[in-house]
């Protein structure tokens, strides 16, 4: 595989991750689409190892949105901005963090948002817990396996 299909597929997968926090935009299906698209095109086996652990991975995480309460994120108040914020801080807390730092920085770019916009911390720690029962839990389980599927092929592209 060449190294502008390498950056395509990495496009396709970067706005899957980002279609997460964007409704109706399906982007656990982009990413696995992109990593689909790197195992068919890349002969090694290793390839086809991530395409199933993506599959597996974005599977699950399909099951626990089912199990989670419905989206209600704009009766929250819910806004863009607020994805923005939690989807940056869900990177960046993955990048941190490697992994398991995605889940506190999804909440501390929640908090941060709301604190912003009302100021207090009383305050912002309510919205912060009327957004994940709204919908953020389901939100975050679909961004947390997409950013793991996104870190596995980066790697496997990287060193393997």
């Amino acid at each position: 595989m060449g190294v502008w299909e390498l950056v395509l597929v990495g496009v396709v997968i970067a706005l899957g991750v980002c279609g997460v926090l964007v409704p109706g935009v399906p982007g656990s299906w982009l990413v696995w689409a992109g990593v689909l698209w790197w195992a068919l095109t890349d002969p090694r086996p290793v390839a086809w190892a991530v395409l199933v652990g993506a599959t597996a991975v974005l599977l699950l995480s399909l099951v626990v949105r089912w199990a989670l309460p419905p989206r209600r994120l704009r009766d929250s108040g819910a806004t863009p901005r607020m994805g923005v914020y939690a989807g940056a801080g869900a990177l960046l807390g993955f990048v941190l963090l490697p992994v398991v730092g995605a889940v506190p920085g999804f909440l501390a770019g929640v908090y941060l948002h709301e604190r912003l916009r009302l100021g207090g911390h009383a305050e912002a720690v309510a919205a912060v817990r009327t957004t994940m029962r709204a919908g953020g839990s389901s939100v975050l389980a679909e961004l947390f396996a997409c950013l793991l599927t996104a870190g596995a092929w980066l790697v496997t592209v990287v060193w393997a």
